[in-house]
């Protein structure tokens, strides 16, 4: 059998993105299918140049704009050094580094065109997991996988659109690029749903791969022994809700234990900086999951946040990213992994009453045996689709 290609954002500073890519490379390696990441290296200037097409057409599109200019504002706090967040974001990149390693990366490919010429050395390429559908990922034409052709077979694995609904340009896009694609599943019903209006294929719902692993099983890629000793409470929010904050604080109060945190994910947050005990900066992937693993509580609006708190069997609260209906919402992806799991009440407002949250129980043996279920499902369609 020939090697399969990987089509992931391995190379985006950031946990949750970082993780499901190593994930995807480690369930082939425990199929025993040869594999390789595509790299990103000589493909990332034409990639960056569709993005920034895609976004100055949406110039004036407040929620697009709203959606950007964190990362914007973050840019712009690294470039001028305020408050040392360039030093800072230095250390978290060196930390992602230490992680890539572990990746089994291609060569280089100098162009589009060059990829496209080797690409037929492969017997199939598969894309996922992540957010890699969004509009701007659509415009940008890499994981659509329209380079790929048509005799090389293509699969999606847990791929997300990030959001509920496409405009119709970018609906007559995705029926043009996911009606190509021989094996599809996605992340969400939300997701679902979108391909069934788009094309009327009907797309399996599958795991993301970071939870195609027990808790013991991503023991291999972090350390053994607690990073940090005292009891803690760690947050890791990627949003800026100050309420959230406000819960985090009283949670404190109540409980006694001192907050660690992970700051400034997407975006500087000054005031973050006052709410936490301790913010290390040196954390790589696998950390983040020790971080996870030996908390008191875990606080968080973040997918992969949640993801690692049910793997591990943690007491944790999520909030949502992004208000109701608000356009560029990426709620989905939680809404559909707490509803599967029975975990719907593990989605706090800032406002629930603390003491009356550290009370509710989790019944672990019931979500785990939904999760262990899905987990199989999701495997049986992966090797289906890799034809072993």
């Amino acid at each position: 059998m020939k090697k399969v290609a990987i089509v992931s954002c391995y190379f985006m500073e950031n946990y949750g993105s970082m993780l499901q890519a190593y994930a995807t490379q480690k369930i082939l390696d425990n199929f025993g299918v040869e594999n390789e990441t595509i790299c990103i290296k000589g493909l990332d200037k034409e990639i960056k140049y569709r993005k920034v097409k895609y976004f100055a057409s949406k110039v004036l599109d407040i929620d697009t704009v709203r959606n950007k200019w964190s990362f914007i504002k973050h840019s712009i706090y690294k470039i001028i050094n305020l408050y040392g967040f360039k030093d800072k974001m230095k250390k978290r990149s060196a930390a992602f580094e230490k992680f890539l390693p572990l990746f089994h990366i291609s060569r280089e490919y100098a162009s589009f065109d060059q990829l496209k010429n080797v690409v037929s050395s492969y017997s199939s390429v598969i894309v996922g997991s992540d957010q890699l559908w969004l509009p701007s990922n659509i415009s940008a034409d890499y994981y659509t996988l329209n380079w790929v052709p048509y005799e090389i077979k293509k699969i999606s694995y847990a791929t997300s659109f990030g959001v509920a609904h496409l405009e119709e340009k970018f609906q007559n896009l995705a029926k043009s690029f996911l009606t190509r694609i021989n094996y599809l599943s996605v992340r969400e019903l939300s997701g679902q749903k979108l391909i069934k209006e788009i094309t009327g294929i009907d797309a399996k719902i599958v795991c993301d791969p970071t939870l195609l692993f027990t808790a013991d099983e991503w023991m291999d890629v972090q350390p053994k022994e607690r990073l940090i000793k005292k009891p803690y409470i760690f947050c890791y929010f990627i949003g800026n809700n100050r309420d959230q904050r406000k819960f985090v604080n009283k949670l404190k109060i109540v409980t006694g234990y001192k907050i660690v945190a992970l700051l400034h994910i997407d975006e500087f947050i000054r005031y973050d900086e006052a709410l936490v005990d301790e913010a290390p900066y040196h954390i790589t992937p696998g950390d983040f999951i020790n971080l996870i693993r030996n908390a008191e509580y875990v606080c968080t609006d973040s997918f992969h946040g949640s993801v690692f708190s049910i793997l591990n069997k943690k007491k944790f609260f999520t909030f949502k990213r992004f208000k109701a209906n608000r356009k560029g919402s990426t709620n989905s992806r939680l809404d559909s992994l707490f509803n599967l799991l029975g975990l719907e009440e593990r989605m706090l407002s800032p406002n629930d009453d603390v003491e009356h949250c550290i009370h509710m129980k989790i019944d672990y043996e019931t979500v785990h045996k939904k999760l262990n279920s899905f987990r199989e499902e999701s495997k049986k369609y992966l090797r289906e689709a890799l034809g072993i």
